[in-house]
């Protein structure tokens, strides 16, 4: 009887000593879920890491002139594995020519193309039928880590992954 009741005298000690512990870190901690003062927020911001500030990028829906850029996408995944397409860009049209793997001699119309960044060294770009505007290709293109996503619809495996490579520069840098 007397052991039961030293577990409990313990355990109540314990819980206790725990609750108070929560109870006096909470007290004294900075954490508040209200608005923080000026000198507050600007220390926080002096200390933020570069990367935390720079990844949430401002959203715009302003384009990105591709003019002068030749861009070499090279497949090693999906629909366009093993092909390697070269795409030149001018004023509001691109074309894109296999210069490698399957697809070499297949002849592809000029383009109509909207490019928009989407972040630090990424551009979102859909290649247009001029005449209907439907998409014929759209690309996720880092410039950063050198990488391109690419969809092309009509099939049912429309997809393609591989890296990219900038043979010319165009006149605007990418953002």
């Amino acid at each position: 009887m007397f052991a039961t009741k030293r577990v409990r005298i313990a355990a109540a000690a314990l819980t206790v000593a725990l609750l108070s512990g929560g109870v006096a870190a909470a007290m004294t901690s900075t954490a508040s879920a209200s608005a923080r003062p000026r000198a507050a927020a600007a220390s926080s911001s002096v200390t933020a890491s570069p990367a935390r500030k720079h990844h949430h990028p401002k959203l715009t829906l302003n384009r990105f002139d591709l003019k002068g850029y030749v861009i070499d996408a090279k497949y090693t995944l999906g629909r366009n594995t093993g092909n390697t397409f070269q795409q030149t860009y001018r004023d509001s049209t691109v074309l894109g020519v296999p210069i490698a793997g399957p697809s070499v001699g297949t002849t592809f119309p000029s383009e109509d193309y909207v490019a928009v960044p989407i972040g630090h060294d990424e551009l979102y770009v859909t290649w247009l039928d001029p005449s209907t505007f439907a998409i014929v290709d759209v690309f996720v293109m880092n410039f950063k880590t050198h990488t391109v996503y690419d969809f092309a619809p009509g099939s049912s495996t429309p997809e393609s992954a591989g890296t990219i490579k900038v043979v010319t520069r165009g006149t605007h840098r990418i953002p």
